[in-house]
């Protein structure tokens, strides 16, 4: 398999009421099969999901963390409004699991790259419904559907840096699930599942840094990962609680 990855060009300055899957459809040659990455912020923006740290009020937990980890009060206040649980708060670090499930730090919300000097950039509130509506969006605009992968820059356990993952998806299964099939010697894989959608995303960022301005990737060659169904989303990448070791 050969995989062809193509940063889009050309793409404005997202903000509030944006039509995404026109902008995109606009300036990329899209093809059935195609996979559309894009950059979490992008969307984001497109949903209105940023916010400014002035017009924010700390409630009564947030001061208090905030002093023990060395964080902006108001900052705080909106990761922990943003999340269903705090996992890991401890050396400036807090690691929460957001109102979608994601497990990560701050809730995701990032300062970088948006207009406004105290303005900050939360997760968008359902990015598997975003993946949903923007390939419904690219269906109507093109009149094809291609997948679409949400992705964002996730930190990993074990291991330094950071790399791009699905946080939301639409138009492909996240997970290949190999176990029962037979490995080239005829052993039986019992543990082989296949992240796909992860796979997709950290391809895709390999062709823009932070200053490209380009949050939007075309991966083509990948159709045999592509479904009519939209399917069960990146969700689906969520390990249960009553499985996960670290928690």
């Amino acid at each position: 398999m050969a995989l062809e990855l193509s940063a889009i060009e050309g793409l404005p300055e997202v903000g509030r009421g944006d039509d995404l899957a026109s902008l995109i459809a606009e300036r990329a040659q899209l093809e059935d099969g195609d996979v559309v990455v894009i950059a979490q912020k992008a969307v984001s923006k497109a949903e209105g999901r940023v916010r400014s740290l002035s017009e924010v009020t700390p409630g009564e937990r947030a001061p208090e963390l905030a002093a023990e980890l060395g964080k902006d009060p108001a900052v705080v206040e909106l990761i922990l409004a943003e999340s269903r649980s705090v996992v890991r708060a401890e050396q400036g670090v807090l690691i929460v699991e957001t109102n979608s499930g994601w497990i990560c730090a701050n809730a995701g919300i990032d300062a970088s790259n948006v207009v406004g000097a105290d303005a900050v950039v939360l997760l968008p509130a359902d990015p598997d419904a975003s993946a949903r509506r923007i390939r419904g969006g690219l269906r109507k605009a093109a009149g094809v559907a291609p997948a679409v992968v949400i992705s964002d820059s996730f930190g990993r356990p074990w291991r330094l840096g950071q790399t791009d993952v699905a946080i939301g998806c639409a138009g492909l299964l996240p997970l290949h699930d190999w176990r029962g099939r037979a490995d080239r010697d005829g052993r039986a894989l019992a543990a082989t599942v296949i992240a796909v959608a992860d796979q997709l995303a950290a391809a895709a960022d390999l062709t823009r840094d932070k200053t490209s301005g380009s949050p939007v990737v075309r991966i083509r060659g990948a159709a045999q990962l592509v479904s009519e169904e939209d399917g069960p989303g990146a969700a689906a990448l969520q390990r249960p609680a009553g499985e996960d070791l670290f928690r």
